[in-house]
C-alpha cells in the first residue's frame, strides 16, 4: 500500500500523543475552577510550577505503547484475539508497580481487569459489564490506550477498529468500547483524510451504541453554535458531568471533551490540546488522545505553527513495563516499532535503522539534551535536527565561544535519576526500569565534521557509585576531521553500578563557533562482560535491614520480595510460581548469565535469559530432582531439555545459562549438564526466577558470546 508515505505521520502521531500527555499531566486531578484561577488557558507545560519534571511516567503513555506489543508477540496475526491481548497485559504488567492505577478491585477498572486475568478469566470476559458492573466497565481507560492500534493500521480503519474493539474489551465494555473504536477508526482514516467533519461522519460506520451516536451529534451541534470553548465546556458540565455517570472517571464526559477539543481547535494543534487540558476532568488522557489525532491528521508541520512544544520534550518518554530495558525510550524508537508492525500487517518492506540513534525523522533529537552539570563553562547553544540547516539527518550540537577552559556538552539519559528534585519526584507512577547502557558495552558514535578545523570530542558516562552519588568517567580525546568520524569506546567496569547518562563533550584549544553533527549512536548487543559483585562491595554501608540500593534498582522484579542480601548479593522470594527478576535490553542475543545460587525450600529456582517481559523467556532451573531448561510463553511452560540432577537443599551451586543461536546450555560448577534447542526467542534480558520459595544469588556476570 506504499507504507513509506505514512512514516512521518506515524512519528507525528506518537509526538502528538506524548506532547498532549505532558501538557495535561501537571494539572491532572485539578478542578476546572482551580485550573482557570491558576493558569487560565494552558498553552504550555506547567510542570515547573506544580513541581514535577516534564518527562514523567504516565499510564497513558505506558499502556498505549505496551499493550499493542501483543501483535508482534503473536506473529503479527491480523486476527489477533482479545484473549491474546489480555495475555500481553499479564506479561508486561508488574502487579502493583507498572502501567496501571492500582486503585483496588471494583475501584480501578484496569486493576479489576488485571485481577480477573490473573485469576484465569480470559478477555473479553475480564472487562465485561456482566462480571464487573457498568461503573467499572464504562470508564475512560479503553480510550486512553487505543492510539497505537490506529498507528499500526494507517488508512485501514476496518482493521484498526477491529483490533481496537478487542483491545478495549480486555478491561471495558458498553459505550467505553464503542468510544475507543470510534477514536481508533478516525485516527486510521486521518492518515489520508484531513477534514474533521468527514472523519466524524465516516467514523460512525464503526459503532452501534445508540447513546454514543446521539452524544456525537449533540457535541457537534454545540460546537457549531458556541462562541468559545468555555461555553461548550459548560454544556458538558451541565448535561454530562462526572456526577451523571457511575464510576470515578466515566468515558462519556471525557470522550465529549476529546471531540469538542478537536472541533474547536480546528487545524491548530496547540489550540486543540490547550482546550483539552484547560477544560479539566482527565486532562492528560484527553490531551494525549487529541494530540495523537491531530498529529496524524495535520502532520509534522503542525508543530511549527504555534509555540515550540517539541524542544523541551526532545522526543523523550518512559514506557514502563516488565520489559525494563525498553523503558527509557523516545518517539523515534517507538515509531520504528510501530512501523515494523504496520509493515508486517500490510506486506510492506520497512527497513528500520540499524543503530539506536539515527535521527531519521524531521526535527527529531531522540533525547539528546544539554548537559546540566558544569554549566558555568557550558558553550553549547543548541541541540537541533540537522536537516534544515545542514542538509543531513542527524543531531547538530551548536556551540558559540568554545575555547580553552570551556566545553560544549550534551547528554542522553540511559537510566533514571535516583535522586530526583522537585515536590513530586517523578509522578505517582513510578519509573520501574533497567538501564539501556551497561559496563562492557561498546559505544560507537559517528560524527560529521563540517569544517577544516573542528573541535575534539570526548565521550563520557555519569554513573552512580557506592554511596549512590554520581561520578564521571571519560574516554580518550578524539580529534574530529572534516567529513565522517567514527568514535568507539568500551564502557569501563563499574562493579555493577548503573550508568545514568552518556555524554558527548566538545573541546577546543582555540576559539570555535559552529556545530558538529551526530549522525548515529549505538551500543547494540550484550556487554562483553558485566559483573555485579557482592552487595557489601557495592554498598559498604549496607546493613542486614537495607531493602533497596541504587544498583538493585537496575532490575525489574515481579517477585514479591527482592532485596540486597547482606552476605551475598541479593535474595529473591515469591509465594507463587514465576517470580521473575530481570535486567538488560531487548537486543541482547548471544550471551551467558552466571551466578552462585543457594537453593532453599522452593519448588524451582534458577536463571533467566532472552526475556521479553516476565512471561516470555527461557529459564534454567533446579526442580524436582532435575536440571531443566524451559520456555515460558504466557501461562505455559514447555520443557526444552531436562536431566536428573541430585542437587541438595541449602547448598550453593554456580549456574551458567548460555544462549547461542537456537542452542541453550546449562553449566553447573563449570561443567555442561544440559543442552537443548529452541528458536522462539532470539534476544532479551537476563535474570532470575523462583517458584514458591526463596533463593540467594551471590554475584552475577553477563558475558557476550561471539563478536
Amino acid at each position: 500500500m506504499g507504507l513509506n508515505k505514512y512514516y512521518d505521520r506515524v512519528y507525528s502521531g506518537v509526538l502528538g500523543k506524548i506532547l498532549g500527555v505532558y501538557l495535561g499531566r501537571p494539572v491532572e486531578g485539578w478542578t476546572y475552577e482551580n485550573i482557570q484561577k491558576t493558569f487560565g488557558e494552558v498553552y504550555y507545560y506547567k510542570n515547573h510550577i506544580t513541581g514535577a519534571p516534564l518527562i514523567v511516567p504516565d499510564d497513558d503513555i505506558s499502556g498505549t505503547f505496551v499493550f499493542y506489543r501483543a501483535l508482534a508477540d503473536n506473529g503479527w496475526d491480523p486476527n489477533l484475539s482479545a484473549e491474546q491481548i489480555g495475555e500481553a497485559w499479564l506479561n508486561y504488567i508488574v502487579e502493583e508497580k507498572t502501567i496501571l492505577w492500582w486503585g483496588g478491585l471494583s475501584r480501578s477498572t484496569e486493576h479489576t481487569a488485571f485481577l480477573r486475568l490473573k485469576n484465569g478469566i480470559k478477555a473479553p470476559e475480564s472487562g465485561s459489564i456482566a462480571l464487573n458492573g457498568r461503573s467499572m466497565a464504562e470508564q475512560i481507560g479503553s480510550q486512553i490506550f487505543i492510539d497505537t492500534w490506529a498507528l499500526i493500521n494507517p488508512n485501514n480503519p476496518d482493521r484498526a477498529a477491529d483490533m481496537a474493539r478487542k483491545a478495549a474489551s480486555v478491561s471495558h465494555d458498553g459505550i467505553a468500547i464503542d468510544a475507543a473504536v470510534y477514536l481508533a477508526a478516525i485516527e486510521a482514516m486521518a492518515f489520508e483524510e484531513k477534514n474533521l467533519d468527514t472523519l466524524l461522519d465516516r467514523g460512525l460506520a464503526y459503532i452501534s451504541h445508540p447513546l454514543l451516536i446521539s452524544l456525537i451529534a449533540d457535541i457537534r451541534e454545540q460546537c457549531a453554535k458556541a462562541k468559545d470553548w468555555k461555553e461548550v465546556r459548560q454544556w458538558i458540565a451541565d448535561h454530562h458531568g462526572y456526577e451523571r455517570y457511575p464510576g470515578n472517571c466515566p468515558m462519556v464526559t471525557n470522550h465529549l471533551v476529546v471531540l469538542a477539543s478537536l472541533l474547536l481547535g480546528g487545524d491548530d494543534f496547540q489550540e486543540s490540546i490547550m482546550i483539552a487540558t484547560s477544560m479539566g476532568w482527565d486532562t492528560d488522557c484527553n490531551a494525549g488522545n487529541v494530540g495523537c489525532v491531530n498529529g496524524i491528521r495535520l502532520g509534522l508541520e503542525c508543530y511549527d505553527q504555534g509555540t515550540d512544544l517539541r524542544k523541551a520534550v526532545g522526543d523523550r518518554m518512559y514506557v514502563v513495563s516488565s520489559d525494563g530495558g525498553s523503558c527509557i525510550s523516545d518517539a523515534v524508537l517507538e515509531t520504528r516499532k510501530l512501523l515494523i508492525d504496520a509493515s508486517e500487517l500490510c506486506g510492506d518492506d520497512y527497513q528500520s535503522p540499524k543503530t539506536r540513534y539515527a535521527f531519521e525523522f524531521s526535527g527529531s533529537t531522540q533525547g539528546v539534551i544539554p548537559y546540566d552539570y558544569e554549566t558555568e563553562e557550558q558553550k553549547l547553544t543548541g541541540v537541533e535536527h540537522a536537516r534544515e540547516n545542514y542538509g543531513l539527518d542527524g543531531c547538530a550540537l551548536v556551540y558559540q565561544g568554545l575555547g580553552k577552559g570551556t566545553h560544549a556538552t550534551a547528554c542522553i539519559d540511559t537510566f533514571i535519576d535516583l535522586n530526583p528534585k522537585g515536590k513530586e519526584g517523578t509522578s505517582y507512577f513510578d519509573v520501574i526500569c533497567s538501564p539501556t547502557l551497561y559496563s562492557g558495552q561498546d559505544v560507537t558514535v559517528t560524527v560529521q565534521g563540517i569544517y577544516e578545523q573542528n573541535p575534539d570530542m570526548i565521550l563520557f558516562i555519569q554513573h552512580f557509585n557506592e554511596v549512590d552519588g554520581l561520578e564521571v568517567k571519560y574516554s580518550e580525546r578524539f580529534p574530529l576531521e572534516r567529513g565522517e568520524n567514527t568514535l568507539t569506546w568500551t564502557i569501563p567496569d563499574l562493579g555493577g553500578h548503573s550508568i545514568y547518562r552518556l555524554g558527548l563533550r566538545l573541546l577546543s584549544d582555540r576559539r570555535a563557533d559552529g556545530a558538529v553533527i551526530i549522525r548515529t549512536i549505538d551500543w547494540a548487543n550484550a556487554p562483553r562482560k558485566y559483573h555485579l559483585r557482592k552487595s557489601m562491595e557495592m554498598t559498604p554501608s549496607l546493613t542486614p535491614w537495607t531493602t533497596s540500593t541504587a544498583w538493585l534498582k537496575t532490575f525489574v522484579s515481579s517477585a514479591q520480595h527482592f532485596h540486597p542480601d547482606y552476605t551475598t548479593t541479593f535474595s529473591i522470594c515469591h509465594n507463587e510460581d514465576n517470580g521473575v527478576v530481570t535486567t538488560g535490553t531487548h537486543d541482547w542475543d548471544n550471551y551467558s548469565i552466571q551466578s552462585k545460587i543457594t537453593f532453599s525450600q522452593q519448588n524451582a529456582a534458577g536463571l533467566v535469559l532472552r526475556a521479553k517481559g516476565h512471561r516470555q523467556y527461557y529459564g534454567a532451573v533446579f526442580t524436582e530432582g532435575k536440571a531443566r531448561i524451559y520456555r515460558q510463553t504466557d501461562g505455559l511452560r514447555r520443557v526444552v531439555a531436562e536431566v536428573d540432577y541430585p542437587y541438595e537443599i541449602d547448598s550453593t551451586y554456580e549456574l551458567t545459562f548460555a544462549s547461542e543461536g537456537s542452542t541453550l546450555s546449562l553449566y553447573v560448577d563449570g561443567a555442561l549438564v544440559l543442552q537443548g534447542e529452541d528458536s522462539t526467542y532470539a534476544r532479551g534480558g537476563a535474570g532470575f526466577v523462583v517458584d514458591g520459595g526463596a533463593t540467594l544469588a551471590d554475584e552475577m556476570t553477563i558475558e557476550r558470546i561471539g563478536g
